[in-house]
């Protein structure tokens, strides 16, 4: 039993030792490959024109009950939304974003607050697809629903990004890889393979202005599209050779 379990102690001991032995005589750059990494974070972007805008608007009307408010509301809406329908605008593009009544005050030092009517609200929310059309919507809006409407918003947006952000990660990719390899010369080393690619976000950038304007020899409403950053964020390791 005793010289049994001696052989066995000692072909494992040789057996670490040629493991060892192999180990050893491994190049230093085959060893620490696998650790040897460059990890770089990247924006790309795009500049492209907005094709859709964005408006919103709210009737709002004050009345001498809850229920005549909420009828001369639902009158002036329907005409808004008649003209939205006669200027093109697809159904399934018009969307109420709020119905609400009511009673509305007015408050003054000698009488404190005092009822004054009660006043009804519908807010809509309205994609206009052809954002060349996008003015001549806006007066239409504007002339059906009198000074019972409010312009709240108009804001021309990008309906379809999926073009710009392809561009935009391809940019993002370019940018990495050149960051990537500008560190790798710098510790006289190569690129290898790609270890893992990280997407961080791809937004839209919104401008900050509502662009709408009158156009300096007509009545009628202009909105200014401008253009608009489309931008990928993204990480990027490579292994270093």
């Amino acid at each position: 039993m005793i010289t049994t379990r001696t052989r066995k102690i000692a072909a494992a001991l040789i057996a670490l030792t040629l493991v060892g032995g192999i180990a050893a005589s491994l190049p230093a750059e085959a060893a620490t490959t696998a650790t040897r990494y460059v990890t770089v974070n990247s924006d790309g972007s795009v500049k492209v024109t907005p094709d859709a805008v964005r408006l919103n608007a709210n009737v709002s009307v004050v009345a001498g009950s809850n229920k005549e408010a909420l009828a001369k509301t639902s009158t002036s809406a329907a005409a808004v939304r008649a003209a939205l329908t006669a200027a093109g605008i697809a159904k399934a593009d018009i969307a109420t974003q709020s119905i609400s009544v009511y009673p509305e005050y007015n408050y003054t030092q000698d009488k404190g607050s005092v009822l004054i009517g009660y006043r009804g609200s519908q807010g809509f929310v309205v994609t206009i697809k052809n954002a060349e059309n996008a003015g001549a919507v806006v007066d239409a809006v504007v002339a059906a629903g009198g000074d019972n409407l409010q312009i709240q918003g108009v804001t021309p947006f990008v309906l379809d990004s999926s073009k710009a952000t392809e561009s935009a990660r391809a940019n993002a990719v370019k940018n990495a890889k050149a960051k990537a390899a500008s560190y790798a010369k710098l510790l006289d080393t190569k690129l290898g393979r790609v270890n893992y690619l990280v997407e961080n976000s791809s937004p839209v950038n919104y401008p900050p202005v509502i662009a709408m304007a009158k156009a300096s020899d007509s009545e009628a409403t202009v909105v200014d599209l401008g253009q608009q950053d489309v931008t990928v964020s993204i990480t990027i390791q490579w292994a270093l050779l």
